[in-house]
Parts: C-alpha cells; sequence; structure tokens
C-alpha cells in the first residue's frame, strides 16, 4: 500500500509517497521512509505524530493512502503570538 510521510522544518518540508506492507505501523514506515536522514533533528520518542491531523501513538497500524504527520515543538506559544499582533495593531 502506498502512504505519504511529511515533515516541515524551520528550512525544509519534506513530503515523501512510500510503498509499505499491509501491516507497518507508524514508526516503521518512519523508519523505512528515510525521513530520519534527510531532518536528523527528527527525535521520534519526543516529537508528536499523527494521520490526517489526528495524534496518533507510533504503533498504529495505517490504511492505504495514509498521511503521516511528524510534527515540531512551536517556536513560540500561540496565545502569546496573538497578543502580540493584537497589541501591535491597537498601537497603529
Amino acid at each position: 500500500m502506498t502512504v505519504q510521510v511529511c515533515y516541515a522544518g524551520l528550512d525544509e518540508t519534506s513530503l515523501l509517497d512510500i510503498q509499505v506492507p499491509v501491516n507497518a505501523n507508524i514508526l516503521q514506515v518512519i523508519q523505512q521512509s528515510g525521513i530520519l536522514q534527510i531532518h536528523p533533528e527528527i527525535d521520534v520518542n519526543v516529537l508528536k505524530v499523527g494521520v490526517f491531523g489526528k495524534l496518533k501513538a507510533l504503533d498504529s497500524c495505517l490504511h492505504s493512502g495514509d498521511r503521516i504527520e511528524i510534527y515540531r515543538p512551536l517556536v513560540a506559544d500561540p496565545m502569546e503570538a496573538r497578543r502580540r499582533r493584537a497589541k501591535k495593531q491597537a498601537l497603529t
């Protein structure tokens, strides 16, 4: 079956299509995809992963056409960033 592995790093985004066995889990696919070599900063034991925006465990089974998303930590707190934007707009 075919699945996608995607990761949006700070400098580069990768979207890889990969053929995997029917009973493959998320961790197996990530390791097989080669994305860990492309983005050595990825630590699958720390970062969260999901399928189509829904968080999943590394041992979750996949379906044909699934897109595995590897999430990196947020650079800024979303609420704090919103406050800064609102304050900046109020000053202009």
